[in-house]
């Protein structure tokens, strides 16, 4: 019988992520082997003989490096009789139990973060709430939009998207949703527990999603103005809600200030001129229509980078735009593809974050596991920080809408939120964005059965509606995907208007406008009413947590303090648990 278990604390000592330069005892069951080696990995391989301590016990302690990383694992086993075995890891890469190998061999795995990392305070277990603004609320900006023959404005709020051809994404119809709307609506977002609103790009640019930058410095006439923003930002502080603006630095709009295709702009952009300030920023492999895209789609140039003009422009200290908008009253940033950000590029915005503001949060859109990330042919860990706060966490959706679903079950879910526990230091496991919904799928409720519109052309999903059976089925398990999130560690995130009863498929369908008036009232109370009581919640917000799948459909969920204190260490006088038996 050989054993080693990763989620079983006996077998290695401390369990979990640790800071660099930890000595860790790792112990391993055998009662057949002559020798057992610890092999590992981190730059260099190593081994380590390990001591037959008692019947079956084989154990050896070791100071871990002093870098940040992933520290990798494995054993060796010397039997008596000459044959040699090796152990390594599950192949899911999700720990736990491991297993002998006879051909590929799966490591073990261990996160070395930073000793003395935090993430901010305010973000451990907070409720966060995702915005698109041009969808949530009308309310008159303080000034007027220029003019622009291409977008296509409607009157009224409740109409649905003009029909769609084969190859038009709506990305140029706006229902005039403001920065001021926003502001307007602070009472609903209290109301709902929110303490942090994640707003879509909010800045100058020539489609509604505003991921094509136009100008860094200024908030898009059609949401607003620079004042409108910072008058938002003092309202949500007043209530209590914190502001986490969308930084898209892998590219820019080619109708920008810095490229500039169109001559739109002031200025010589790159696309005018080699000798342009901003030609450094683009790659172009034939000047000035060949040129370096985000996923071959000309509107949105890449930006180099490692270009020293371009780090300059985004985090200078004194005009840098990572600080701008900290100063002018967000408290972070969450990194669109962060994982096509350098890792050099990510430090140095962290550092320039934190630098503006103490407490400023950064959160990357990674969507796998984000402390063993392969991009771009180099293995990043994200967790050990000094690049992100934390994630987006996309698995934990992915397996939750499984299981819900019945495709997966809550064996599955509860070895994943184990792994999560496993590989992700506490600061960031605590900060993780807990989503069901988001601006780039399906709607939660059409997700929760299946109906998110893969295969169809665009007329086809504008078409595509829930049944009242189906709406029925799609409501009690979005209320299953609820309970959950807020139920978990990290921070349980809505996607404005999922719980008024939005449906849709994926983009442009699941950016209709907020139905006010027209909410799923029910619904939106029940969801209120968990998102609220997690607010008020140190227990839920930041207390220890343990999973255990009682059964195929249940999972059960046991949150509680340890000798005074929460997960994050710090002392707390709450006494109580709280246990809860999700069944789907």
């Amino acid at each position: 019988m050989i054993c080693h278990d990763t989620h079983n604390p006996f077998f290695r000592d401390p369990a979990g992520p640790v800071p660099a330069g930890t000595a860790v005892t790792f112990r391993i069951l055998c009662d057949d082997a002559a020798d057992v080696i610890l092999r590992t990995w981190m730059g260099e391989e190593r081994a380590y003989p390990m001591r037959f301590d008692s019947e079956r016990v084989w154990e050896v302690q070791v100071k871990l490096p002093e870098e940040t990383g992933i520290y990798w694992y494995d054993f060796i086993v010397y039997h008596h009789d000459g044959v040699t075995q090796r152990y390594g890891a599950p192949d899911d890469d999700l720990g736990g139990e491991g297993h002998l190998c006879e051909e590929y061999l799966h490591s073990f795995r261990i996160t070395l973060y930073q000793p003395e990392w935090h993430t901010p305070s305010w973000i451990h277990g907070a409720v966060i709430y995702q915005i698109f603004p041009d969808r949530f609320f009308r309310a008159p900006a303080a000034a007027e939009a220029e003019p622009d023959s291409r977008r296509r404005f409607h009157e009224d709020w409740n109409e649905d998207f003009f029909p769609l051809r084969e190859r038009e994404n709506g990305s140029m119809d706006f229902y005039g949703g403001t920065l001021n709307g926003i502001r307007e609506k602070i009472p609903y977002l209290q109301s709902m527990g929110v303490t942090v609103l994640y707003l879509n790009p909010i800045f100058k640019s020539q489609h509604n999603h505003h991921y094509d930058t136009g100008d860094y410095t200024l908030v898009d006439p059609m949401l607003g103005t620079n004042a409108d923003f910072e008058s938002l930002c003092r309202a949500c502080e007043a209530a209590g809600i914190r502001i986490i603006l969308d930084g898209v630095f892998s590219h820019t709009g080619q109708d920008s200030l810095y490229f500039n295709a169109f001559g739109n702009y002031p200025g010589v952009g790159a696309a005018q001129s080699k000798s342009s300030p901003y030609a450094s920023w683009y790659t172009f492999e034939h000047f000035p229509n060949k040129y370096r895209c985000w996923w071959g789609d000309p509107s949105l140039p890449e930006c180099r980078k490692d270009d020293p003009s371009y780090q300059r422009f985004i985090f200078d200290e004194q005009e840098g735009i990572v600080p701008r908008w900290l100063r002018a009253g967000a408290d972070g940033w969450r990194l669109d593809v962060a994982d096509e950000l350098t890792m050099d590029f990510l430090r140095k915005l962290h550092r320039s974050a934190r630098h503006a503001k103490r407490d400023a949060f950064v959160l990357g859109e990674v969507w796998e596991d984000a402390s063993n990330k392969v991009a771009y042919g180099e293995t990043r860990c994200y967790c050990t920080g000094d690049t992100l706060d934390s994630v987006m966490n996309y698995p934990l959706r992915t397996e939750i809408l499984r299981f819900v679903r019945g495709e997966g079950n809550a064996y599955e879910l509860a070895r994943l939120i184990r792994h999560q526990a496993e590989v992700y230091p506490v600061p960031f496991r605590y900060a993780l964005m807990n989503l069901l919904g988001s601006h780039d799928r399906a709607r939660v409720l059409n997700a929760v059965i299946g109906k998110e519109g893969e295969g169809l052309t665009r007329a086809q999903q504008q078409k595509e509606k829930l049944s009242p059976e189906e709406y029925e089925v799609a409501r009690r398990r979005l209320k299953i995907c609820v309970d959950l999130i807020c139920a978990l560690p990290g921070c349980p995130t809505l996607y404005y208007g999922d719980e008024a009863g939005l449906t849709g498929c994926s983009d442009p369908f699941c950016r209709k406008p907020f139905p006010w008036g027209r909410e799923d009232t029910e619904l939106q109370a029940y969801i209120a009413a968990k998102l609220s009581h997690r607010r008020r919640s140190s227990l839920l917000k930041t207390g220890y947590c343990e999973v255990e799948a009682l059964d195929e459909d249940t999972l059960r969920v046991r949150r509680f303090m340890l000798d005074g204190h929460d997960a994050l260490g710090r002392k707390s006088a709450v006494h109580s648990e709280e246990l809860f038996s999700i069944r789907r």
